[in-house]
């Protein structure tokens, strides 16, 4: 098997796998670059949603809706990086492109593409969750998230951790996201949890189903990824409080 089908018959299997140095350095210096220039405000993009992180580090503190607080504030999250010429080279380009043929048959949609970060010395706790179910809204639950790490992830930095197999589970609840603490303590996600460290350029697949989770950075090194989630081209948006959303074709 190659390694990329050796990849993907561990995501299979397991929930995610890893795919080490996919992201060659040119790529990530232009992704940071990118980044720093969007969280600071330098660069602008009608759309973009921004998520500031907690001081606390306490994932139910985090607040919403805040939009972009300014150019010193450490913001957990950056979406809707498809808008940036940048972003959009990597996850539409070839590499990417084998990759997700490998999982998605057919045409490809994105949902979403989006910024993670953790800065130094801090960074929030996030609890285990599911990356699908009612809240995300979609006629299909996704089953593929391509995560690039922009940086170097070992684990005090916050890494991911996983509960390998997990994805073959199901939902946790309908309404996916935060599991609830009762099925962690049934499931003992806690004792089969492990480790997911990456190097600047790893590239790392989930399945949407897969419990995950992160911690804080206890590290004095900013901690960045960049994650991208698929779809087949015909899942459609549920939603009707606002108008359906228009998912935008990929690898065209």
């Amino acid at each position: 098997m190659s390694p990329l089908a050796q990849a993907v018959a561990h995501y299979r299997e397991h929930g995610w796998a890893r795919i080490p140095a996919l992201a060659p350095l040119e790529t990530l210096e232009r992704l940071r670059a990118r980044a720093n220039e969007i969280a600071t405000g330098r660069v602008t993009y009608p759309g973009l949603f921004f998520q500031p992180d907690t001081p606390t580090g306490n994932y139910a503190d985090l607040a919403f809706g805040q939009g972009w607080a300014g150019p010193d504030v450490p913001y957990r999250k950056i979406e809707k990086l498809e808008k940036d010429p940048e972003f959009w080279a990597w996850l539409a380009g070839e590499q990417l492109r084998a990759l997700v043929a490998e999982v998605i048959v057919g045409p490809v949609s994105l949902y979403r593409a989006v910024l993670f970060s953790k800065a130094p010395t801090t960074g929030s706790d996030l609890p285990w969750h599911q990356d699908a179910g009612r809240f995300w809204g979609l006629s299909r639950d996704p089953e593929l998230q391509v995560w690039t790490a922009l940086d170097d992830a070992p684990p005090e930095s916050g890494c991911l951790e996983v509960f390998p197999g997990s994805h073959k589970l199901g939902l946790a609840t309908p309404l996916g996201g935060v599991v609830p603490t009762a099925r962690v303590l049934e499931a003992q996600a806690d004792e089969h949890a492990i480790r997911v460290p990456a190097a600047a350029g790893d590239v790392i697949l989930l399945h949407n189903h897969l419990w995950h989770r992160s911690g804080r950075n206890r590290t004095g090194n900013i901690r960045r990824a960049f994650t991208v989630c698929y779809l087949p081209r015909d899942t459609r948006c549920l939603r009707k409080k606002r108008d359906p959303r228009v998912f935008v074709p990929v690898f065209e």
